[in-house]
């Protein structure tokens, strides 16, 4: 194996995993180590990678020719593609050491758990045998030492602890995507789940949420209090916002509406309003809306916005005064490649395409499927009786309410058969 003789496992978090040919096959997201019998640090068995459509699976430390904090990279050989499942007598790294509180040998000087060590013996065997420590000093203002100490020098390490911060943890998982994070909230104790979403601010909390299944969602929003859960609602989608508080009993609904900022708890309460299943339901309140007399220039310094999503800034919905929903009557919309093409100057009435009919709020789910299909649309205008623009149904709307309910589970199933044939077994 070429690789450093020591590795610190969170320099490994986020990195590329390749194949034998240089070919990207997922990124690490932690180590696993196994409990001796006897005394002394734990094996390093493997490492657990996060692959396409989020399966987990688990990289046998044998099948490993490079291991650095600038990539991974396989041997030949067949991957396992079952989903990783920790084993009684295993630890994730990570997962279960970063934050913990220890005690230093000798002295028993208090300190938490920042970074652990891995190192490779003559023999080819990985073991745990470094620790990084930060003192506790018990001062806001000042950070204590940092310290690496050998495995047994820091007491606290074994067994299960409650005593631990997110600090650590969080800035590991501090560059993924909010999809990735959510996946990665979905493999620790509830506990600790619930821990590390409290700590993440109102923006981010809110972006992982909407990637969540319903009842992890829940459980998180019960979890902070009434004050705390209203903000985070803010800063969610009011579409998002209403999927979730669709979860919870009206009278619980209606406290955390109340809590919220009128203007941000006002389009959430119209989406509410809406049958499940239907334009209205699925539909964003806050599209990209301008009048007729704003300029290209102006449309595309508009999608360029960077809170925008991609499919909600792929097009611009041009209507008469107000420009919030419910706005004044609808005239059609812009796609930015027709943006693209026309001079700035040139004013969003000239250039505005309304020859596809809008949906209604009624419009049901599979209707709105069909349309967006047959005219290979991003997005499409939601109007009222009046011709009003009351928001659009995007294509990330219509996928999420179009898959199975439990679409954003963790995949429990093993791999196809068909694979099972050519597989190893399953942490080797």
């Amino acid at each position: 194996m070429s690789t450093p003789n020591r590795v610190y496992i969170a320099r490994l978090a986020g990195v590329a995993v390749f194949d034998p040919n240089g070919d990207q096959v997922g990124r690490v997201r932690d180590a696993v180590a196994r409990l001796r019998a006897t005394p002394g640090p734990p094996e390093v068995v493997g490492l657990v990678a996060e692959m396409p459509m989020r399966r987990r699976i688990f990289l046998s430390i044998n099948r490993i020719t490079s291991i650095d904090a600038g990539a991974v990279v396989l041997g030949s050989g067949t991957l396992n593609l079952r989903r990783f499942e920790k084993r009684p007598n295993e630890v994730l790294v990570l997962q279960e050491l970063l934050d913990r509180r220890v005690q230093l040998e000798p002295g028993g000087q208090p300190g938490t758990v920042v970074d652990v060590a891995m190192e490779c013996s003559r023999g080819g065997e990985w073991s745990l045998t470094r620790v990084a420590v930060r003192e506790q000093t018990g001062r806001l203002t000042r950070r204590g030492h940092l310290h690496q100490v050998a495995w047994d020098r820091a007491r606290g390490l074994s067994g299960i602890s409650e005593d631990r911060g997110t600090a650590n943890l969080l800035a590991v998982l501090e560059d993924m995507r909010p999809a990735d994070l959510a996946n990665a909230l979905q493999d620790l104790p509830d506990a600790r789940r619930n821990e590390v979403a409290a700590a993440l601010d109102d923006e981010r909390l809110a972006d992982v949420l909407s990637e969540l299944p319903e009842h992890d969602q829940v459980e998180i929003l019960a979890a902070l209090d009434r004050e705390r859960a209203a903000d985070v609602l803010e800063e969610m989608d009011p579409d998002d916002a209403a999927d979730l508080l669709n979860e919870l009993p009206p009278p619980e609904q209606d406290v955390l509406l109340d809590l919220m900022e009128p203007d941000e708890a006002d389009p959430v309460r119209q989406l509410l309003k809406y049958s499940s299943g239907t334009a209205g339901s699925v539909m964003t309140s806050e599209p990209v809306i301008l009048p007729p007399d704003a300029t290209v220039a102006e449309a595309l310094a508009r999608i360029r916005e960077e809170q925008l999503s991609p499919a909600v800034a792929a097009q611009v919905f041009v209507t008469r005064a107000p420009m919030t929903t419910p706005t004044g009557r609808y005239l059609g919309m812009v796609h930015f490649q027709r943006l693209l093409r026309e001079p700035p100057a040139d004013l969003l009435g000239g250039v505005v395409v309304n020859d596809i009919d809008p949906l209604r709020p009624t419009t049901p789910l599979p209707e709105i499927t069909r349309r967006m299909a047959t005219y290979d649309l991003v997005a499409m205008p939601v109007v009222d009786r009046s011709n009003r623009l009351v928001g659009a149904v995007t294509v990330d709307d219509v996928l999420d309410h179009s898959l199975p309910p439990d679409w954003r589970e963790r995949d429990t199933a093993t791999a196809p058969v068909a694979v099972d044939e050519v597989l190893d077994g399953a942490n080797e």
